[in-house]
């Protein structure tokens, strides 16, 4: 059953209907006047919460999704700075960075960026101290 929206076209006085989906969907009140029905927006919000340490949770949320390759990454990179928030640290994070660094001999692109950050911020900080 769903709840259905009317509106008297005099008064404008608004009722909520509790009606089935193989019903009509009118609201004729008892003085036989018929309302007009008021169409509004869903409010559902489906799978919108994803464990943040559950791989599988994130494949099963995402996986019949239509959407780029980019909003994966986004949702991937907010999932990161969930557990970081949690625990301090992203372990997923911090695995996949080990494992490329097993595989490759090199040290992971983002680890080599934050460590040029903090080079910079600590160059601009000695700049500004002379």
């Amino acid at each position: 059953m769903g709840l259905y929206i009317y509106q008297h076209p005099v008064t404008e006085e608004i009722v909520e209907v509790w009606q089935t989906m193989n019903q009509e969907h009118a609201y004729i009140d008892s003085n036989g006047i018929s309302w007009s029905r008021i169409f509004t927006k869903p409010q559902a919000s489906i799978d919108t919460q994803i464990d943040p340490h559950s791989s599988r949770d994130f494949v099963e949320k995402t996986r019949n999704k239509r959407g780029s390759i980019g909003e994966m990454w986004d949702k991937s990179a907010e999932l990161s700075e969930k557990r970081t928030k949690i625990g301090g640290h992203d372990p997923i994070k911090e695995k996949a960075q080990q494992s490329y660094t097993q595989r490759t001999g090199k040290e992971h692109p983002s680890i080599r960026q934050e460590r040029m950050k903090k080079v910079k911020s600590a160059t601009l900080e000695t700049l500004k101290n002379l």
